[in-house]
């Protein structure tokens, strides 16, 4: 795979550190636990955004755009990712913010991601569940358009071929890591959400042929629909990978046990995965992507979903600030103070 002929900014710190859970494995006891941290990716508190909007906003320059235009949920990363990228490149974001909760706490409306997209210097737009995103992102540019801008509309998630080459070389990124540590990886699990991840990092594995199974942990769509949408990424990614067909049917698999009540909205099973990532390995995790999809790694160990003597890689994706928005799902802290 040769990335270098495609449009890229290079802003991202990589590689990001692969790293043992010697801590986790030992209170799951199953297989030993790895963390590859795209949590640490440098633009806005890192995410696996960042890989993506490499390639996105590469393009996005290469066609004299001057107005970013994007969308997602309210607490999105994909957002405050893109926002910050922007602001680093001197391009204006106008970010459209779809409420897919309900909920009206002033936190998760104003605090963590939302605080940071203004911060940035988004413009910002909220619009009620159920909106036609696609068409909302048209209809702002076609007015920056008559405003003499030119506009680029990155899709929510940056999920399409142009994002999900992020990903695909985080598959090479990961694989020539575990190579110089002697590492055999024997799956790899993430939250998986609009489909760029896992469909880049799925063409990127095929197409390096590196026999390492992926599991996405799905946080929104159920099972067929998700691994539908997956695939046919997954599909377009290898053609722009020039690597047409690599990517068959059963190398997308996802499962959505672990969704809850539904998008953006945590259960009991994502504050405790949160809960213990952050006492056992100091590694913070987000209610939407990553604390679900760690809630479905630590259900699978306990389960016997995995060998003692297999090597399982966790892609932290990131979210943490979107921790203040949800600050009502949390217990409050208790505070001692001591007697002299």
């Amino acid at each position: 795979m040769h990335f270098a002929r495609f449009d890229r900014v290079r802003l991202a710190h990589l590689p990001t550190p692969l790293e043992p859970m010697d801590r986790l494995s030992k209170a799951l006891g199953g297989p030993r636990l790895w963390i590859k941290r795209d949590d640490c990716t440098g633009v806005s508190t890192g995410g696996n955004k960042t890989r993506k909007l490499e390639f996105l906003l590469g393009e996005a320059l290469a066609q004299k755009a001057d107005v970013i235009i994007t969308q997602g949920a309210t607490q999105s990363n994909h957002v405050r990712q893109t926002a910050a990228f922007c602001a680093r490149l001197g391009l204006e974001c106008h970010a459209i913010l779809e409420d897919r909760t309900g909920f009206d706490d002033p936190d998760y409306r104003l605090n963590g991601n939302v605080l940071l997209d203004a911060l940035h210097g988004a413009t910002i737009e909220h619009v009620p569940a159920g909106t036609d995103m696609v068409a909302a992102c048209e209809t702002a540019a076609a007015e920056f358009s008559g405003k003499n801008k030119t506009p680029y509309i990155i899709p929510g998630g940056g999920s399409n071929p142009t994002g999900a080459l992020g990903y695909a070389n985080c598959a090479l990124e990961l694989v020539n890591q575990a190579n110089d540590m002697g590492l055999p990886i024997s799956r790899i699990l993430h939250a998986t959400g609009s489909a760029g991840t896992q469909a880049g990092l799925v063409a990127g594995l095929r197409a390096i042929n590196a026999g390492i199974p992926l599991l996405g942990i799905g946080v929104r769509a159920p099972k067929d629909k998700q691994e539908a949408n997956v695939f046919a990424l997954a599909q377009a990614t290898a053609d722009k990978l020039g690597c047409p067909g690599v990517v068959s049917r059963d190398d997308v698999v996802a499962n959505t046990d672990y969704v809850g009540p539904g998008y953006g909205i945590p259960n009991a099973a994502t504050i405790a995965a949160i809960e213990t990532f952050s006492q056992l390995e100091g590694l913070l995790l987000d209610p939407v992507y990553s604390g679900k999809g760690a809630a479905g790694l630590i259900d699978l160990v306990r389960k016997g979903a995995f060998a003692d003597d297999q090597n399982i890689v966790f892609l932290h994706t990131g979210g943490s600030a979107g921790l203040f928005g949800y600050r009502s799902f949390f217990k409050e802290p208790e505070i001692r103070n001591l007697v002299t």
